[in-house]
């Protein structure tokens, strides 16, 4: 008899349930379920960088999700599932009450964005970022900061509360805790969110909240209470041990497994991010790069702990031990945009669409909203064929991808994108095309970043929705990087990597490998850099560098 588990990757637009057979790796059954709060832009200012998700929109798609997904599975599969874990974007933490309920879904924060789990790329913490930096460095004690890259990023867990705690007096006196994303619907799911008793994630705790063994959990009472009083008593009410994806926190509660019509047996595991149980899906190895390529990017290396030694690479997102595959050391790295500039760059372009022709007389409603799909949908199609026939070498158009600040190497959220060259002749193919090279050189900087401090990369594993959908990206990342890159099989790489550790969170299979051996669908596509385009890319490569150093020395705190 076949046995099941079910993968569940939340993501920034969506979340997807997947259906894995846990001896052949076979994806019996799917279902994508998007937010329709987040689709309405409820409670985001992308002016002020402020991206927050409402919980009702994740248990929605919770239910929705699973139940869909098993209704296209074949007869019998239900009662055959024998375990379930969690992905999650992050660092997406909430405040909870005493017992782990978001305070969002109690009454008077309904519509509180400060009460909502705070997205990944919310950026209105950077000024507490700075802070966290700052005192790191200079207060005397241990840096918590160096297993982290030795920089903290506003897009992590202990700038984001103290952001929301500064700026709201009724979270701050509601609040009795502060919970992962990805550790809370594990805990919703084995029946008991106890803030106190909830087994959170070491992936979420290591990279993202200045977690270690080595500083006993998490930092100091003395440096929280520098950094600013409003954290008293904070640490106290969170944890100190953490767990990593092959770990059980329950069984499936008895109300979960009537809505969901699954056994009351099922194993819920241990939540993680995305990236890293993508990574998983992938069929990560030791050494190989792991690049979830989307939006944004999370770049993936897993050494073994006695190789990597004390070795503390700078200016990454961190260390930890057993993050993504238990046993190894998982290293993060990533771009805070990638997808995302070229979805920006199709909007600007989008504009006369959008303000022009929907103003138009004389032209039908129904023949407006075609003109503006089909536009919308052929945009970034049309631009990479173009772009495709220019020749780098003899563009003067240069990008740089810090539209959304820079995750590593070298996390800064102050800074900005540049476009530079720009002629009477340059046009939109042009520049699309500059934009795309940005990227590929932000990739570069991270990989010269892990080589250059003793972790060599054999090989490059590319997953996500750009590098399903788009071979003109792919090809010119290849050539940057001079590097063959890999593309992972499986349309659903990230939910699939969720339903791998649920397998041996279950007992299916032993270990992270052997699952990845089981299940995993292997490689449809590989990029072989042209010789040719790596020698006109190595000279622009140093321009980008010298572009950046020149944006970098003049954009400084507020600026």
């Amino acid at each position: 008899m076949a046995k099941y588990t079910i993968g569940i990757d939340y993501g920034t637009d969506s979340v997807r349930a997947l259906i894995v057979d846990t001896q052949t790796g076979e994806e019996v059954g799917t279902h994508v379920f998007y937010y329709p709060r987040w689709k309405e832009g409820k409670y985001c200012d992308p002016g002020k960088n402020q991206f927050r998700q409402h919980p009702l929109d994740y248990l929605e798609g919770l239910e929705v999700t699973i139940k869909e997904a098993l209704k296209k599975s074949p007869p019998g599969t239900a009662e055959n599932v024998v375990g379930i874990s969690v992905d999650t974007t992050g660092s997406t933490p909430v405040a909870v009450d005493s017992h782990g309920v978001p305070l969002s879904l109690k009454p008077g924060f309904e519509e509180n964005p400060n009460a909502m789990f705070i997205l990944w790329k919310d950026h209105t913490a950077v000024k507490e970022a700075d802070e966290i930096n700052r005192l790191a460095r200079t207060w005397g004690g241990e840096d918590f900061t160096k297993f982290e890259g030795g920089i903290y990023s506003s897009e992590w867990f202990w700038a984001k509360i103290l952001h929301v705690l500064r700026v709201d007096d009724a979270v701050r006196e509601n609040a009795f805790s502060w919970v992962e994303h990805c550790d809370w619907i594990p805990a919703l799911l084995a029946g008991d969110t106890d803030p106190l008793k909830m087994k959170r994630s070491r992936c979420a705790a290591g990279h993202k909240a200045m977690w270690h063994e080595n500083f006993n959990g998490l930092p100091d009472e003395e440096f929280l209470m520098k950094l600013d009083p409003v954290l008293k008593g904070v640490k106290q009410r969170l944890f100190q041990e953490t767990y990593t994806c092959d770990i059980k926190v329950g069984n499936l509660s008895p109300e979960w497994a009537k809505k969901l019509g699954l056994p009351e047996n099922v194993a819920i595991g241990a939540g993680a991010f995305d990236a890293h149980l993508g990574a998983l899906g992938a069929q990560i190895e030791p050494y190989y790069l792991s690049k979830v390529m989307g939006t944004s990017t999370c770049d993936m290396i897993i050494a073994p702990e006695n190789e990597m030694g004390d070795n503390l690479v700078s200016g990454i997102c961190g260390q930890v031990d057993g993050s993504i595959v238990p046993g190894m050391v998982g290293l993060e790295a990533g771009q805070s945009a990638f997808g995302d500039i070229y979805a920006w760059f199709s909007n600007v372009l989008m504009w006369p669409v959008d303000n022009v022709i929907r103003k138009l007389k004389g032209i039908d409603e129904k023949t407006k909203e075609k003109i503006a799909s089909e536009t919308s949908g052929r945009m970034i199609v049309e631009l990479s064929e173009q772009a495709a026939k220019i020749d780098p070498a003899e563009s003067s158009v240069l990008a740089l991808d810090w539209m959304n600040g820079r995750r590593t190497p070298d996390a800064n959220q102050n800074l900005k994108g540049a476009v530079i060259g720009l002629t009477l002749g340059s046009d939109a193919p042009g520049i699309f095309r500059a934009l795309v090279e940005s990227t590929a050189y932000g990739a570069k900087l991270i990989v010269d970043r892990f080589i250059e401090e003793g972790v060599r990369i054999d090989g490059v594993i590319a997953l996500g929705g750009v590098a399903k959908k788009s071979p003109f990206v792919m090809q010119i990342v290849a050539d940057v990087l001079n590097k063959p890159i890999k593309v992972a099989r499986s349309e659903q790489a990230v939910a699939l990597g969720s339903a791998m550790a649920a397998a041996v969170v279950a007992g299916v299979h032993k270990s992270i490998p052997e699952a990845q051996e089981a299940m995993g669908g292997g490689f449809e596509t590989e990029y072989l850099p042209n010789p040719e385009m790596v020698k006109k890319y190595a000279p622009l490569y140093e321009k980008y560098k010298k572009l950046g150093a020149f944006i970098e020395s003049g954009t400084g705190e507020g600026e």
